[in-house]
């Protein structure tokens, strides 16, 4: 209903300034034709300006006030609703009460004065675990180990903070307590808002957490840098050692371009600034030439990399450079934790209408526990091992990001000490629609 009446409020207006503009228009383009004074014809245009402006103020300021009005009559409508609770008279205002307050996911427990309980629905019984027993305000919030008091609340509400935060088994809550108070000001109850905000936490914990290692993943080779700088520049010293520091600081400086580089490239990716030009290719030879580019890694730990494709496998339709640094990122994983002399197999295949990238290796495998937050940022299994071996801890985040772009999954299954098996599904030309 309110918004209905603002909305015939904001059309009036609209009309009524649409109106203004149009007559503005006329009595302009009218002065313009009249034989007078260039001068008199400005100050009139000026001053049809100025009064327009005016009007068109005035009435946005009307709708503002009038806006704020029916606002400020819903909420005194609102607490009254909850005020009336006390009665036990069984109305049709009532049961709709009920029915609203019973699916509500926000828990709500009205109180009289003497502390019982008048009104409680299921949220609120299911969020603080509430007992038959528990029927007053103590009982529930002494288990809560709170130091809230009714007599505060009411009577010195500006003074008390009237907000709480209580941690309930693995939720994390939030209370809100306000009085109730009846026509004539006085206090009658009070009534608190229980939220379920365990969700925000996680992902303010996240934030936190993503902000820390991003300044520490930065503050590393900023440091070294700077170290292996000063040095060089204190003293004088032989080439071999010149070389040796300016080694150290073109690697930390590559690490910190990579990094910034993939935090870049993920910023896009939330902000959908980044375009995939999907195309069609053949997935099995782009794996083959992967293969290629870290074949000198392979070489060097001297690894068995097999690559089997099968042979009906059909085209897929993605972004193909997309695509390609998944794969990279992967088969560089692969051959990172996989020891020497190790074996890594990769298939490639077509089940269900979707072809697939299966990466299986027999390297250091990745704990249960650890799967299921792989692909958050910057996280790791072992951060000192990862950050040794030249990783940031955003490979598989951008792969994911990736693969969600084109209609694609990855999957992870892994076993410490016995390996880990990557599948990498991607839409075929057929499946495109």
């Amino acid at each position: 209903m309110k918004n209905n009446k603002f909305n015939r409020i904001l059309l009036f207006t609209i009309i009524c300034v649409a109106i203004i503009v149009v007559m503005d228009t006329i009595f302009i383009l009218k002065i313009s034709t009249l034989n007078l004074p260039t001068d008199d014809k400005k100050v009139i245009i000026e001053t049809i300006k100025i009064v327009s402006i005016c009007l068109i103020i005035t009435f946005l300021l009307i709708t503002i006030i009038i806006a704020t009005i029916i606002s400020k009559k819903e909420k005194r409508q609102g607490k009254k609703l909850i005020e009336s609770r006390e009665n036990n008279k069984s109305t049709s205002e009532d049961v709709k009460i009920k029915a609203i307050l019973k699916h509500m996911t926000d828990g709500i427990i009205a109180f009289n004065m003497k502390g019982k309980i008048i009104l409680v629905n299921p949220a609120a019984t299911r969020l603080l675990r509430i007992m038959p027993e528990d029927e007053s305000f103590e009982q529930i919030f002494k288990k809560l180990d709170t130091d809230m008091n009714m007599e505060k609340i009411i009577y010195l509400e500006d003074w008390t903070s009237s907000e709480k935060r209580v941690t309930v088994g693995d939720k994390n809550i939030n209370m809100f307590f306000a009085p109730l108070k009846d026509e004539n000001d006085r206090p009658t109850g009070i009534m608190v808002v229980i939220q379920d905000i365990t969700e925000h936490v996680k992902l303010d914990n996240m934030r936190k957490e993503f902000v820390a290692d991003v300044s520490h993943e930065l503050k590393t080779p900023i440091t070294s840098i700077m170290g292996y700088a000063d040095t060089l520049l204190e003293g004088e010293y032989d080439k071999q050692t010149q070389d040796k520091f300016l080694n150290v600081i073109a690697t930390e400086a590559r690490r910190m371009a990579k990094l910034v580089t993939d935090l870049l490239t993920l910023s896009r990716f939330d902000n959908n600034q980044i375009k995939t030009e999907k195309q069609q290719f053949d997935l099995g030879e782009l794996v083959k030439k992967c293969q290629e580019k870290v074949q000198i890694e392979i070489d060097k730990k001297q690894q068995e990399v097999e690559c089997f494709v099968t042979a009906n496998v059909p085209p897929v339709y993605a972004d193909k450079y997309g695509i390609e640094r998944v794969v990279l990122n992967i088969m560089t994983n692969s051959i990172k934790y996989t020891k020497e002399k190790g074996r890594i197999k990769i298939y490639v295949g077509f089940v269900y209408n979707d072809a697939y990238i299966k990466i299986i290796d027999n390297g250091l495998g990745i704990p249960e526990e650890d799967l299921k937050r792989i692909f958050e940022r910057f996280y790791r299994v072992d951060k000192a091992r990862t950050r040794d071996m030249g990783g940031t801890g955003l490979g598989l985040s951008i792969a994911k990001e990736i693969l969600d772009k084109n209609d694609g999954s990855i999957d992870i299954k892994s076993e410490v000490g016995k390996g880990t098996e990557v599948v990498i599904r991607i839409p075929t030309v057929e499946n495109r629609n």
